[in-house]
């Protein structure tokens, strides 16, 4: 089969779309997925320079975490799946490619008006967000949700599905077009941070001083701060984003006198198990929302498999809003 291959870690130069063997004959519970498309993450772009290697059992050198496909193989011990049909996932690896082995846990049937393109945008966003902010961060009621970076895969996710379930939402971009561009999703609130963030104040004065109840943030870095100050008592901190750095200042009373909670998470690291019950509640509650046009991807690029050197550097120059995709099949 063909595959994206690093050759060796660094920059966009080092990929190529090479021969590699083809997965074992699925068995128990695994499934072959023929690729028709994959989606382009920043997961990709830090372990091509060799700072994120996958989960033992997956290849350092063929990314991907995120496909859409048909079912090709079954193993004996499968249920409800059957070969030819339409699925979508996310796996800790390997899904850059024209054969994917895979738990069928982790497979959810396409929603009929979904191409396998517009499907191969989906998963890792909207379980990411789903189970980040709802799992959770446990948003509920009448409580109020900010989302840095917020014209990302993962944020336009997040933003849809806390309106699609009634919150209000408050968004934050390095650049003022992004957000223009989230009034699309009815974001509620828009707020320009810049380079030296320092947006508590903007929250505070939109929220009557009160503060947000639950912040994604897809940034980390020189946000944490900040986003303590942005926190209503009792407001839960998703740390999901590295992308401005992994170090921060902690002001611990802050913290304590609020009575935060900050969550760390990810999902790539996870056991099937714990991935399998992240699939199954967004089967649950958000396939449904994007067969019926409630909540939809937003695919911003399409690139050829062939052309894996221009879709990275295109994702790391910023410029996109939503997700990057790879089309690996017809």
């Amino acid at each position: 089969m063909k595959a994206v291959y690093i050759k060796e870690f660094g920059g966009p130069e080092n990929l190529e779309v090479r021969e590699v063997p083809d997965p074992p004959k699925p068995i128990g519970t695994e499934v072959l997925v023929r690729v028709k498309a994959a989606g382009l993450n920043r997961a990709d772009l830090i372990q091509r320079r060799g700072h994120y290697p996958p989960p033992a059992g997956y290849s350092p050198n063929i990314p991907g975490l995120e496909f859409a496909g048909e079912v090709s193989e079954i193993g004996t011990d499968v249920a409800d799946l059957k070969i030819g049909d339409r699925v979508f996932g996310i796996t800790a690896g390997e899904a850059q490619a024209e054969l994917l082995k895979i738990d069928y846990r982790l497979l959810v049937e396409i929603p009929s008006n979904l191409s396998f393109t517009e499907a191969a945008a989906v998963p890792e966003a909207f379980i990411t967000a789903h189970d980040a902010v709802f799992a959770q961060g446990r948003l509920k009621n009448a409580e109020t949700l900010l989302v840095h970076a917020v014209g990302s895969g993962v944020g336009l996710a997040a933003l849809q599905l806390g309106k699609a379930f009634g919150h209000r939402v408050i968004g934050s971009s390095r650049t003022a077009e992004k957000l223009e561009r989230c009034r699309e999703f009815a974001l509620d609130e828009e707020i320009v941070v810049a380079r030296e963030p320092s947006f508590a104040d903007e929250v505070l004065s939109r929220t009557d001083a009160r503060g947000v109840d639950v912040i994604l943030d897809l940034v980390g870095g020189a946000y944490f701060e900040q986003n303590l100050l942005s926190l209503a008592l009792k407001g839960r901190l998703l740390l999901v984003g590295l992308t401005a750095g992994s170090t921060a200042n902690l002001n611990l009373g802050i913290a304590l006198s609020k009575r935060l909670k900050l969550i760390g998470t990810v999902l790539r690291a996870r056991s099937i198990e714990e991935k399998a019950d992240a699939t199954s509640a967004f089967a649950s509650d958000v396939v449904p929302m994007l067969a019926s046009g409630k909540v939809r991807p937003n695919v911003d690029r399409v690139f050829d498999f062939k052309d894996v050197r221009g879709a990275h550097e295109y994702l790391e120059s910023n410029e996109s809003f939503g997700k990057v995709v790879l089309k690996v099949g017809v």
